[in-house]
């Protein structure tokens, strides 16, 4: 993961070179992804990582259908405050990936809740498709893939919240995550018990929040945040149990 998070920070340094170069101002559009990642020779993958920095960072802005566009610049608060320091804790110990999840406990319950009083017919089809996604992705066995779809499911519930503050902080602990436990969000992709309950869960949250039923997407979203809080809990024990029986050395009758 050290590795992954040194490509992400090199490669969202030379957007900051590109965006200085095209001298892009606040507001502008950065190029879609596919031409972005062609003229920087890198993968779409990685280059959605470096850019999920920069959104974090509050150099970015990302719109839905519409894009990535440069932010505009000011001196008070922005995500990036909250972001930079969590993400020094977690570099420093992984065990306040926990502290995450509470936080997307509460935060998510909420945008859950507003965007069931909130969300316009266009918002409800787009936490719809984005639900299908889910299914469609994890159903090519590609976990990575899925767990961006995933994401992109929350971050849409967000989104139809209408709730900037809400939103961006949602922006930020996905960013803290991504970098932290994108491993083990993978793993729950590729165990079939786990994938069904976690359909299962999206698809009661999602239809709560097109029924316009605020109180029972609040309740969807904490049943199924519980969830992975606890699944991802059991997939580190497991994986701390294997590596101490790893140090174990062999004995010699």
């Amino acid at each position: 993961m050290g590795e992954e998070r040194r490509l992400a920070d090199i490669l969202a340094e030379r957007l900051r070179h590109f965006i200085t170069e095209q001298r892009l101002r606040p507001g502008e559009r950065l190029p879609a992804e596919r031409q972005l990642a062609q003229q920087l020779a890198v993968s779409r993958s990685s280059l959605r990582e470096a850019l999920q920095k920069l959104i974090s960072e509050g150099v970015l802005i990302s719109r839905r259908g519409g894009g990535n566009f440069i932010a505009e610049q000011s001196a008070g608060w922005s995500e990036a405050s909250l972001v930079m320091p969590l993400s020094t804790l977690l570099a420093d110990d992984p065990g306040y990936r926990y502290d995450v999840l509470e936080a997307r406990i509460t935060i998510e319950s909420s945008t859950a809740w507003h965007a069931a009083r909130r969300a316009t017919a266009e918002d409800k089809a787009h936490i719809t498709r984005c639900y299908q996604a889910t299914l469609q992705i994890s159903d090519r066995d590609d976990p990575d893939l899925a767990a961006h779809a995933d994401v992109r499911f929350h971050l849409a519930i967000a989104e139809a919240a209408h709730n900037l503050v809400l939103l961006q902080a949602m922006r930020g602990l996905f960013d803290l995550l991504q970098s932290s436990v994108m491993q083990s969000r993978q793993r729950m992709y590729t165990a079939p018990e786990i994938f069904r309950q976690l359909a299962i869960q999206h698809q009661a949250i999602c239809q709560a929040i097109v029924e316009g039923d605020a109180e029972r997407a609040r309740s969807a979203t904490i049943h199924h945040l519980e969830f992975v809080d606890a699944t991802m809990r059991r997939l580190h024990e497991e994986e701390a149990r294997r590596a101490r029986s790893m140090r174990i050395p062999d004995s010699k009758i």
